[in-house]
């Protein structure tokens, strides 16, 4: 079985540079920075681990996606394909009655130091074969999210009567 997971930054940066070190140096400064001046860290999607396994009929695909919700979790697939993202919802805007009695009885709040923040994550991977969305499931248990993708067969193939 063939997969191929697509990576998001080129392979000759890769090479040319430690991946981790330079990780480390960057996260270093962002956060030294953003301690300095209070600002909440920028949210940088994170390539979840995976596992992928293959039967005769289907692939099934198992990501670690720790802290995210099964609302913000987003599943694509176009032919072989299949790219996992997380959505980060919009904060919904409080209605006037609400803001106003939230002002009156508690005073606005603010934060003094931030470490944790909503998990993004993002990962695509391309199959060998097509997968058949209709017939394929997706579970979402403890963090792990388990897809079985059903491998798309062939329209009108045929087998032939060997005479």
């Amino acid at each position: 079985m063939f997969v191929l997971p697509l990576a998001r930054t080129s392979t000759l940066a890769r090479s040319v540079r430690s991946p981790s070190f330079d990780r480390f140096v960057d996260r270093l400064f962002d956060e030294s920075f953003d301690r300095l001046v209070g600002a909440a860290p920028a949210v940088t999607a994170r390539t979840p681990a995976m596992d992928v396994s293959e039967s005769d009929s289907h692939y099934t695909l198992s990501f670690d996606v720790p802290g995210a919700s099964r609302e913000a979790l987003k599943v694509s697939v176009e032919g072989r394909r299949v790219t996992l993202t997380t959505v980060v919802p919009a904060a919904a805007a409080p209605s006037e009655k609400a803001a106003e009695s939230a002002v009156e009885t508690k005073p606005a709040e603010r934060a003094l130091y931030r470490e944790r923040a909503t998990a993004v994550f993002e990962r695509t991977v391309a199959l060998p074969v097509e997968v058949d969305q209709q017939a394929s499931q997706a579970k979402f248990e403890n963090g792990v999210l388990t897809l079985v993708l059903a491998k798309k067969v062939a329209a009108g193939a045929t087998q032939l009567q060997i005479a």
